[in-house]
């Protein structure tokens, strides 16, 4: 088979083979699946999950293609609009899958396989709720991006710091005293990494998580349909906290190292984000000191599902067998020790994974009042996202509106004027 590694480039791998059953007899001609990811430390996952299937499916091959996410989404997109040759399982956020579903680019699910999904057993109603448009299902749950606080244990004791921040004001306090400057007062290892630059919209996803703590959201839902909701005193607090960060208190500057890299570095005390930097910081800097804590108010979560679309009939039912083996207790519970993604399967028992590596129960062990959200299944939502990103990445590098809180409001006021034209021309702003 051919596979696609991380930076892209192709390699040769062992072609799995996976099987194919036709009413009960093996075809006679073998059958490619192809698997889509756009999260490229899954691949040893889909390989796995692939072998799981070779003694009952022999002759199926499956191909997994990972890139990097927003080109993933750029295949996505190119693919189902011109139609895709092979089965392909598609792996996709539930609120970017939507976007296919409403234009018919998308298949239903299988009777048996919506089945799975239903069973109140297998999934909990939020992520079966992903996985449903209109009462039909289209995905598989598989897993979930949610976010969590990671933090250098031994820089916070450096710093004179028993334990994390609880609350935003905190989160100030402690980036203040954990940045480590040069001799000309330069931040060398910032505070509290933030997501400041990069393409795509998940610089106003992490704004939104920021934002959420304040007690606000990116958009409002009236009945089915939503309205703009940041130009107030959460959208200001969040956004005033960023720019305090780079232009007032210097905790951080736009061109420092950033994310799971710096931090497994030593380049940041600091930084919010999902599950994954467990496996990823055990195989990259296994000797770091670090814990995680839950945010002050809730997160984010965005379940990921898998979804089936080309190739032959037979081809397909293979592709929908791959999507339940990946639920497999045995590969889910693999998948959390050794990529660090949380499954989003119920009645699984993660505990022995959990006990060895503390770091997830930020992630699992959440009090009743939690809020977890997630983004709206509407057709724009990576549009608004990707262009109230742009105004954002302007903003942080802007050091006028340093305590300029009337400013800072105006450009929250035009970005909302912006998201809810967008919302308009869906037909599905709220008045």
């Amino acid at each position: 088979m051919t596979f696609r590694g991380r930076n892209g480039t192709v390699a040769r791998a062992t072609m799995w083979s996976a099987g194919l059953m036709l009413a009960g007899t093996l075809s006679a001609q073998a059958q490619d699946v192809v698997i889509w990811g756009g999260f490229p430390e899954l691949a040893d996952f889909y390989e796995r999950v692939a072998e799981g299937m070779s003694d009952e499916y022999p002759d199926l091959n499956v191909i997994v293609e990972p890139i990097g996410l927003r080109d993933h989404e750029k295949r996505v997109a190119l693919g189902l609009s011109s139609g895709l040759d092979d089965a392909t399982v598609l792996e996709l956020i539930g609120s970017t899958a939507n976007r296919y579903i409403v234009n018919d680019l998308l298949p239903p699910a299988p009777d048996d396989i919506a089945d799975f999904v239903n069973d109140a057993g297998n999934f909990e109603p939020f992520f079966r709720d992903t996985a449903t448009v209109d009462g039909t299902v289209y995905g598989v749950p598989l897993f979930r991006g949610q976010g969590a606080l990671f933090y250098n244990t031994d820089m916070l004791a450096e710093a004179g710091l028993d334990g994390p921040p609880t609350t935003m004001e905190e989160y100030d306090d402690y980036a203040a005293k954990l940045t480590q400057r040069d001799a000309d007062g330069n931040p060398t290892v910032s505070g509290w990494s933030l997501r400041l630059s990069g393409g795509g919209g998940g610089i106003a996803e992490k704004f939104w998580i920021n934002m959420h703590q304040f007690g606000g959201a990116l958009l409002e839902p009236v009945g089915d349909k939503y309205r703009a909701a940041y130009a107030n005193e959460a959208g200001l607090a969040a956004l005033r906290q960023y720019v305090n960060a780079v232009s007032g208190d210097k905790t951080v500057t736009i061109d420092m190292p950033a994310d799971a890299a710096a931090f497994q570095r030593g380049q940041t005390a600091m930084f919010i984000r999902e599950s994954w930097v467990i496996g990823d910081t055990e195989k990259k800097a296994p000797e770091l000191n670090y814990d995680t804590a839950l945010l002050p108010r809730g997160s984010i979560a965005l379940p990921v599902n898998l979804y089936v679309s080309g190739g032959s009939d037979a081809a397909q039912d293979a592709a929908w067998a791959f999507a339940i083996e990946a639920n497999k207790p045995e590969h889910l519970i693999w998948l959390l020790d050794n990529v660090g993604w949380l499954p989003n399967r119920a009645g699984v028992d993660y505990s022995g994974v959990i006990e060895a590596k503390p770091q997830f129960s930020a992630f699992v062990d959440l009090p009743e009042d939690y809020d977890l959200f997630t983004l709206p299944s509407i057709e724009p939502i990576n549009e608004i996202l990707t262009r109230f990103a742009a105004v954002l990445t302007e903003a942080f590098a802007d050091p006028s509106l340093a305590g300029d809180d009337a400013a800072m409001m105006a450009l929250l006021e035009s970005a909302e004027e912006e998201t809810n034209a967008i919302l308009d021309r869906a037909g599905i702003l709220a008045e």
